[in-house]
């Protein structure tokens, strides 16, 4: 009996004594979290080439080689998951953080996303029309493309919902089982058809619906999707109390990493879940896909903290300064892909399919574009503002 409670106790010493060195009492590590401005700034520099990848290439394409792997992988669960859960874990390390300022932010999003499906849908696809007459391609599409959800509009109602259980007090606990019983839930609703188009369009906002035709009306419907910035931000307000880096992502990365990789390998060898057939597999992401997602979010974290070493100050301060106009890099290179895919491309050629080479190039040159429009806009702000001062 002495011997097994000397060796419990010992155990219990040396679990307590792991976790120690892990985690402090208190909030040690409060500044700027260079491997999440890493994993973001990656996301927007390949995420143009996705978009041309799904604009420029045939359906029958996108399903191996070069294209599946931007369309499936880099545009599926290494793409949106990680910019939401960087949302929540951003939500722990911003400046604001009463649940007044989540909604402010929530609802300035929201503002932003319709702005982006003016610029990016409804004036391309008029001039569109204009020039080539057809009504089908372009005026047919335009309120599921100007009213649609998109990640926008989903970080939005997120932010905003994340502010009204944060002002309920909510433990983390309870975040957690309201955010996983809303993806069980959704997963039992996805497919509703309310029988209108607009009536879908909205009640895609909250679950995952779909015409009979089976076309997308709702790409991040909340429910659905509401666990992954929920998980971030209760992973945030861990990493505030984590002393020891190194160990802390040595062990939750790997075990992450590893559980992700090999879902996703199953997935996508099986084409099951959202590495399945049609565009819902993904947008209507089932439970356990976002939980896997999850765990790959937490596992990439790992690997870039890891390349942290490696890199230049100047490099992880580019980073840093891409991650930090996130939402005007992401709709301004959204922008120049519609007009230049969807206008520019097809309204002249009839086609905007491109082999995939040309592709790929499009992409890169976007988002080259799209970084250095927004790097000198703030430069041309920030100068002006210094040359007004006395």
């Amino acid at each position: 009996m002495s011997g097994t409670d000397t060796t419990g106790g010992g155990t219990s010493l040396h679990g307590k004594m792991r976790w120690d060195r892990i985690f402090a009492p208190e909030p040690v590590n409060l500044g700027r979290q260079h491997e999440l401005d890493l994993a973001k700034a990656a996301i927007l520099i390949y995420m143009p080439i996705v978009h041309c990848i799904i604009e420029c290439t045939p359906e029958e394409g996108l399903v191996s080689g070069i294209p599946y792997l931007f369309d499936s992988v880099l545009g599926g669960p290494l793409g949106a998951p990680i910019f939401m859960f960087a949302m929540g874990v951003g939500m722990v390390y911003a400046h604001g953080r009463t649940p007044a300022d989540y909604i402010r932010r929530g609802i300035r999003l929201e503002i932003a996303g319709y702005m982006l499906n003016v610029f990016r849908f409804l004036l391309p696809f008029l001039a569109g029309y204009l020039l080539t007459g057809d009504w089908e391609r372009y005026i047919g599409m335009l309120p599921y493309r100007v009213l649609g959800d998109d990640i926008l509009q989903f970080a939005g109602l997120a932010m905003i919902v994340m502010g009204l259980l944060t002002e309920l007090h909510i433990p983390d606990i309870g975040l957690f089982v309201i955010a996983l019983a809303a993806s069980v839930l959704s997963g039992a609703l996805n497919g509703v058809d309310v029988g209108t188009p607009l009536g879908n369009i909205f009640l895609g906002y909250l679950i995952g619906t779909e015409d009979a035709a089976g076309k997308v009306f709702s790409d991040f419907p909340l429910m659905n999707w509401l666990i992954v910035p929920v998980c971030g931000y209760i992973f945030g307000k861990r990493l505030q109390r984590v002393k020891d880096k190194k160990l802390f992502y040595g062990i939750f990365s790997s075990v992450c990493g590893l559980e992700a990789a090999i879902w996703f390998a199953l997935g996508i060898g099986m084409e099951r879940g959202m590495f399945g057939e049609g565009q819902n597999c993904y947008y209507h992401i089932s439970t356990g896909d976002v939980l896997s997602s999850i765990a790959g979010a937490i596992g990439i974290l790992g690997i870039y903290y890891l390349i942290l070493p490696h890199l230049s100050d100047r490099m992880v301060t580019i980073a840093g300064g891409i991650s930090y106009h996130i939402n005007q890099i992401y709709c301004v290179h959204w922008v120049l892909v519609s007009w230049i895919t969807m206008v520019g491309l097809y309204a002249f050629r009839g086609t905007q399919e491109l082999p995939v080479p040309v592709t790929l190039l499009l992409g890169a040159l976007i988002s080259v574009v799209s970084i250095s429009v927004v790097s000198i806009s703030i430069v041309s702000v920030v100068t002006a503002r210094l040359r007004r001062k006395p």
